[in-house]
């Protein structure tokens, strides 16, 4: 089966350009659309990698944009109160007509990120509980039934709108250390890294699959996915300059350092597809894909590849 493309939202370069506008963001997503792209996704941060609000973003890309399914990758869950967030999230997969995938993390180790926690008066430490439990509280709230919770969060109510799709959208987790496999198998729809090759991400989506069958769950109702970085041009070393320097302006940190964390592609289209089809090969069935600039080439160069290769 070949696996659904997504396509990342260029929302931090806009910014880190001194571009802040949604309109050109929301064309791109349009043109994704036109030329067959199955998803379209945005990042999320507050202060340490400035960009647009992913769901208000997401939900003026739904109006425009009428096909396309609409995921975060990823959402940064721990900041945000699950009572606002639940909402918000009903929302907008009421204005999509169900067309959410909620992609989730829980936020790298660095300084500008603790720094962004606190300055949101969100303790760093307790992020992996405040994301665990605030998204079993967003599923108690999407039922539409009344909720008493008596948690880190006091609630008592009922929330509306309930979202489109019952129960609410998918929610799949980011991250390959040993924790976070178990938190996606035991706990969550689907499994959203970036750090795996395709053989690595084999072998731990098949340890995904095992630890959800031990939970009782059904692993056939799991979707791996994988988030993947590319810079394609047919001059493989002006490719990989490219993709450098898009590193280290993205992060702050040296590109050899990120692309040791971050699977990520630099050279040309027959190349890229090859990498692409080695992860379909391992099982991968929803691939977002992020460019490294010049995004119009890029879509149409994916385009291409994918009218060629039959995907």
């Amino acid at each position: 089966m070949a696996p659904r493309i997504g396509y990342l939202l260029p929302t931090r370069e806009h910014v880190m350009a001194g571009r802040p506008e949604a309109a050109p963001l929301i064309a791109l997503a349009q043109r994704a659309a036109d030329l067959g792209f199955d998803s379209v996704w945005a990042g999320d941060s507050l202060l340490a990698r400035p960009r647009h609000d992913p769901l208000t973003l997401l939900a003026g890309v739904a109006v425009r944009v009428p096909r396309l399914e609409l995921g975060t990758a990823v959402l940064l869950v721990a900041l945000r109160n699950p009572v606002v967030l639940a909402q918000q999230v009903a929302t907008l997969d009421q204005i999509s007509e169900g067309r959410v995938i909620l992609g989730v993390g829980i936020a790298s180790d660095l300084p500008n990120i603790r720094a962004e926690f606190a300055a949101a008066g969100v303790p760093f430490e307790k992020r992996v509980g405040r994301l665990l439990e605030g998204l079993r509280l967003c599923r108690e709230l999407w039922t539409g039934r009344p909720v008493c919770w008596d948690g880190r969060w006091k609630v008592e109510g009922v929330l509306g709108p309930t979202p489109h799709r019952p129960g609410g959208p998918p929610l799949w987790i980011a991250g390959s250390l040993p924790a976070s496999l178990e938190r996606a198998g035991r706990h969550f729809d689907g499994w959203l890294p970036n750090g795996p090759d395709a053989r690595s991400w084999g072998a731990q989506w098949a340890q995904i699959q095992a630890i959800a069958r031990n939970a009782g769950r059904d692993p056939t109702r799991l979707t791996g996915a994988m988030y993947l970085t590319a810079a394609v041009d047919e001059n493989a070393a002006r490719a990989d300059e490219r993709l450098n320097a898009y590193m280290e302006a993205y992060y702050g940190q040296p590109a050899a350092v990120m692309r040791s964390r971050q699977m990520s592609y630099a050279g040309p289209a027959a190349g890229l597809a090859q990498w692409l089809e080695g992860y379909a090969a391992a099982g991968v069935r929803h691939i977002v894909l992020r460019f490294a600039g010049d995004h119009e080439r890029h879509l149409a160069t994916l385009a291409d590849l994918r009218a060629k290769h039959g995907w």
